[in-house]
C-alpha cells in the first residue's frame, strides 16, 4: 500500500509562486505514476499533472500548462507540484494521488490519495 501527505498550501496572493510536496510512504513508489488533482467549492474535481512511474513523460492540465511543473524524486519517496504565477481561479483544495496507470488523467483511475492541502489565491 502507499499513503501519501501532502503539504505546502496556504493563503496566497495572486501572481506568486508556491511549491506543494507529497510524500510517500511504502515500497513500491517507484512504480507508481503520481498525479495531482484539485478541486474547488462547487466544481468537479480537476486534472493537474501527472508524471509517468517509469520516468517517460509529464502531462498537464489545460489550465495549469506552462504555469506548473511537476516533478518527483523516488530516491525520496516524494513528488512536487512547483506553482508559478498563480490566480484567485487556482484557488483548491489539491490531493496527490497514485496509480499503475501510465499517463492516466482521470481521477477514479488513481488507487491511493492525500488528504489535500488548501491553496487560496486572493485578487
Amino acid at each position: 500500500q502507499v499513503q501519501l501527505v501532502e503539504s505546502g498550501g496556504g493563503l496566497v496572493q495572486a501572481g506568486v509562486s508556491l511549491r506543494l510536496s507529497c510524500a510517500a510512504s511504502g515500497r513500491s513508489f517507484a512504480t507508481y505514476t503520481m498525479g495531482w488533482f484539485r478541486q474547488a467549492p462547487g466544481k468537479e474535481r480537476e486534472f493537474v499533472a501527472a508524471f509517468s512511474w517509469n520516468g517517460v513523460s509529464t502531462i498537464y492540465g489545460e489550465s495549469v500548462k506552462g504555469r506548473f511543473t511537476i516533478s518527483r524524486d523516488n530516491a525520496k519517496n516524494s513528488v512536487y507540484l512547483h506553482m508559478n504565477s498563480l490566480k484567485p481561479e487556482d484557488t483548491a483544495v489539491y490531493n496527490c494521488a497514485a496509480t499503475p496507470k501510465e499517463f492516466s488523467r482521470r481521477y477514479n483511475e488513481y488507487d491511493y490519495w492525500g488528504q489535500g492541502t488548501q491553496v487560496t489565491v486572493s485578487s
